[in-house]
């Protein structure tokens, strides 16, 4: 229940840091392009990256601490960051075919669902 309880609060942190920047990269630079969700994205990789290795492969920091900024935070502010890692981690094992496959799947996979969803919510 704490593990729980942890992710859900770096949960709440991770969406307002979110919105926040997100909404401050709008503001500079419009709304044009989606320049706040890949700002965001590529923070958040950055940061599972950072994170990542200080966190689990460096560091004794208790669990929860770990899934509170891991899990609930950048899970929250970024998915893209667990994307990101898992791709890494599949070509640093050496399944560079697997990463290029879960890269493609995942952009395709996720633009045809986020129009389906769109269509058929569009259709109500």
């Amino acid at each position: 229940m704490k593990q729980l309880l942890a992710i859900a609060a770096g949960g709440a942190v991770g969406a307002l840091m979110r919105y926040g920047m997100s909404n401050a990269v709008y503001a500079m630079l419009g709304r044009s392009f989606p320049y706040g969700t890949l700002a965001v994205n590529v923070l958040g990789s950055l940061l599972m990256g950072l994170l990542f290795v200080l966190l689990i492969e460096r560091s004794t920091l208790d669990v929860l601490w770990r899934g509170a900024l891991l899990v609930g935070g950048l899970g929250a502010f970024t998915t893209f960051s667990t994307f990101s890692i898992e791709t890494l981690n599949l070509i640093e094992n050496g399944a560079v075919t697997l990463a290029i496959l879960n890269m493609l799947l995942s952009v395709i996979l996720c633009i045809i669902a986020v129009w389906l969803g769109v269509f058929v919510a569009r259709q109500f």
